[in-house]
This record gives structure tokens, C-alpha cells and sequence, in this order.
């Protein structure tokens, strides 16, 4: 008789035992680099044009538009039709855009050429969006996948650290050379994408078809699934409301007075965190009492929001950012377990763009907001009251949603499915 438990038998390093994993995440990390790199280089670009906060706000804005739009489209895409192929192209037209970018940075062009180019590279990537994030379950044995999803985070965070370090001393030199560099990070990752059979394929549906009825079949699933629709909402409203991201550019300038390469370091903050914790998350079993974890962490980003909003020093600036990314990576890996596990393979391009109109939102949107906020009342105002206004999401979603407080271990999820 066995009498194994998760924590005897869990291997942490089982994922990058299968080759078609490995290709994966290493085209991942590269294009997330760029990626990374390219969101500085915008930043940077965009205020240094304008000196305008609010000119950061609609670099969010027009990327949260089509991604909004766009979310419901690009999941019946990735379950009507080979999900390997709408990732390639979705790839090769972020590398045009980013090409795009680089053109447009040497000839100075003017700032709505900047925004034409994001909106367009915000179309192509949502429309391969769900397709790539319903790739992995394809490519490892289910047993492993939560393993492979704490990976996952742990070298989207490394690329979130390094890209913007990198970025901050390669636009110093030269902008439009971070643009060029983005562009080839695409192609990368589509060379190796191509070269991995595992994740070619349409979704397999049992028998029947993705039509465009189904379009909104992840919304329904959503809505049966309370405890997902309770966490997927908490997180969008805390990074919806505490995100600071967009501001960086003020703070480095205007504010704590480092430059570029210090911008880079601000960047650089919650990744390192998200990525150190992101690490420990890998090597330990799946988080028992997720629920409480998950609001206890999205209470402490709220906190180090205010702290990062009230700071003039950047030591303790650097240490508050740090704090969010760890706050929220566990955020990260208690959604996109759940998402991904929970949803049969036939829906999960669906349910993954809904997944990404929340994160979508949170994201971009939020930076508009900050930018907004910032516009009107300062941009110390415009952080503190969104780190207060995470910790008011946090009270509410504990006493309206009880599931969630109760909700247990991750590894219960594989279990019971």
C-alpha cells in the first residue's frame, strides 16, 4: 500500500523533463524580454515626448481597447482552429509592429504614430492570446501541470527583472534599438514554436464544434464557477486599482530623480519579487489554504502600494515594488492553476480569453486610470488611493464571497479532476 503525500512525491523539476516543454519556455522567456524591454522603451519614449502623465494613461488605453474586444473572438479561435498556427501569426505580426516601432523612433516620428503601432500590436497579440496560454496543458502530463505553471511565472518574472534592467541602459543608448531587439525575441520564439509538434492541433471539442454560438460559453462557465469568477475578480480589481506601473516613469523622473536607468530598476522591482516567489512556489507542494493566501497577499499589495505612493527614497521604493510583485504572483498561480485545470480542453481557449479580458483590464486599464487620477490630482494621490482602494476590494470580496475564505489546497484541484 502507498502511502505517498504531495510533498513526498512532488518533483519540481518534472516540466523541463519533456522537450516540447523546454522549447516553450525558452521561446516564452526570450519573447517576454523583448516584450519587456519594449514597455520601458514606450514609457520612456512617450514621456520624454509629451512629459505628460496622461500620456502614459492612453499608452494603456489603447492597448486595453483591442484586448477587451478582441478577448471573446480570439478564444474561438484557439478552439476552432490549429492554436500552434494563430500563435505563429499572432507572433510574426508582433515582430512587424515592434519593427514598426523602431522605424518610427529613428525618423521621430510624431506621438500618434507610437499609438497606431501599439494598438495594432495590442490586435495581433490578443487575437493569439488564448491560443498560447492553452497550449502547455498540450505539452506536459497533467500530473505535472501546476508545476509547469509555477515555471511558467517563475521565467515570465526573470524576463519581467531582466528585460526592463536591460532595457533601462539599452534605451539610454538607444530607442530605437530596443524596438529592433523586441522584433527579433517574436521570431525566436516563432522559429522554436514551429518546431514543437505537440502543440499543433485543433482543440479537441468531443465530437462537436467550437461555432460562433459558443463564443460566450467561458463567460457561462465562469458564472457556474463561483470560487474562479470570486478570484479572477479579486485580482482584477487590486491591479485595476493599486497598479503603479505606468507611473514609473514619473517617479523616476520627477520624482525620486534617477533617469533612465534608474526607470529600469523601478521596472526591474516587482519582478524580482514575483520571480523569487515565483520560484518558491516551483519547489514547494501546491499552496494549502489558497484562499486565505490569495486575500492575505492581495491585502499586502494594497499595502505596499501606499508605502511605494508615500515614498521619496529609493531604497524603500525599490523594497515596496518588490513587495507587489510577490504580493502578486501568488495571485498569478492560484488563477492560472485554476484556470487551466478546471476547464476541459475544448473550452479552454474560451474560458482563457475571458481569463484575459480580466487581466487585460487590470492591467491597461488601470494604467489609464493612473494616469487619469495622476492628471488631475498628482500622482502620489493617484497611488496611495488606488493601494487604499485594493485593501476596500479585499473586505468586500472576503465577506461576499465565503467560498473563496474556505477554499483549500491546489493540489486538490488535480485530484478531483
Amino acid at each position: 500500500m502507498s502511502d505517498e503525500s504531495p510533498r513526498a512525491t512532488h518533483d519540481p523539476y518534472a516540466p523541463f523533463r519533456v522537450s516540447a516543454y523546454r522549447r516553450y519556455a525558452f521561446g516564452g522567456i526570450v519573447t517576454r524580454l523583448g516584450t519587456r524591454m519594449q514597455s520601458v522603451a514606450v514609457g520612456w519614449d512617450v514621456y520624454q515626448r509629451t512629459g505628460e502623465p496622461l500620456a502614459l494613461g492612453l499608452v494603456g488605453l489603447v492597448q486595453v481597447i483591442p484586448a477587451i474586444l478582441l478577448a471573446l473572438p480570439a478564444g474561438w479561435l484557439a478552439d476552432s482552429f490549429d492554436r500552434r498556427k494563430v500563435v505563429l501569426l499572432s507572433l510574426l505580426g508582433m515582430s512587424l509592429t515592434s519593427a514598426g516601432l523602431a522605424l518610427q523612433a529613428v525618423l521621430h516620428a510624431d506621438v500618434w504614430v507610437v499609438y497606431t503601432l501599439l494598438t495594432l500590436d495590442a490586435v495581433v497579440g490578443s487575437l493569439g492570446r488564448p491560443a498560447r496560454s492553452s497550449l502547455v496543458p498540450r505539452l506536459v502530463p497533467r500530473e505535472i501541470f501546476p508545476s509547469a505553471v509555477a515555471w511558467n511565472n517563475s521565467m515570465f518574472q526573470l524576463a519581467g527583472f531582466v528585460g526592463p534592467a536591460i532595457g533601462g541602459f539599452v534605451i539610454a543608448a538607444s530607442i530605437p534599438a530596443a524596438y529592433a531587439l523586441t522584433a527579433v525575441s517574436s521570431l525566436l520564439f516563432a522559429v522554436l514554436l514551429a518546431r514543437i509538434p505537440e502543440a499543433a492541433g485543433v482543440a479537441d471539442n468531443g465530437g462537436g464544434h467550437a461555432t460562433l454560438s459558443t463564443v460566450f460559453d467561458g463567460i457561462h462557465y465562469l458564472r457556474r464557477t463561483r470560487v474562479l469568477l470570486a478570484i479572477i475578480s479579486l485580482d482584477m480589481f487590486a491591479v485595476l486599482l493599486g497598479g503603479a506601473v505606468y507611473l514609473l516613469p514619473v517617479f523616476a523622473e520627477d520624482i525620486l530623480a534617477v533617469g533612465a536607468e534608474g526607470l529600469g530598476y523601478l521596472h526591474a522591482a516587482p519582478a524580482v519579487g514575483a520571480l523569487l516567489t515565483a520560484l518558491l512556489l516551483a519547489h514547494l507542494p501546491p499552496l494549502a489554504k489558497a484562499g486565505r493566501a490569495l486575500l492575505l497577499a492581495v491585502a499586502g499589495f494594497g499595502v505596499a502600494t501606499i508605502l511605494f505612493g508615500l515614498s521619496s527614497n529609493l531604497h524603500l521604493s525599490l523594497a515596496m515594488l518588490f513587495l507587489t510583485g510577490a504580493f502578486d504572483q501568488v495571485s498569478m498561480v492560484v488563477r492560472h492553476t485554476m484556470v487551466q485545470l478546471t476547464t476541459p480542453d475544448a473550452m479552454r481557449g474560451r474560458v482563457s480569453a475571458v481569463n484575459g479580458v480580466f487581466v487585460s483590464a487590470s492591467n491597461e486599464l488601470g494604467g489609464f486610470e493612473s494616469g487619469l487620477v495622476a492628471h488631475w490630482f498628482g500622482p502620489i494621490i493617484a497611488v496611495v488611493s488606488g493601494g487604499i482602494g485594493t485593501l476596500l476590494v479585499v473586505v468586500a470580496t472576503a465577506w461576499a464571497a465565503p467560498q473563496l475564505r474556505r477554499f483549500g489546497s491546489l493540489g486538490e484541484i488535480h485530484t478531483k479532476s
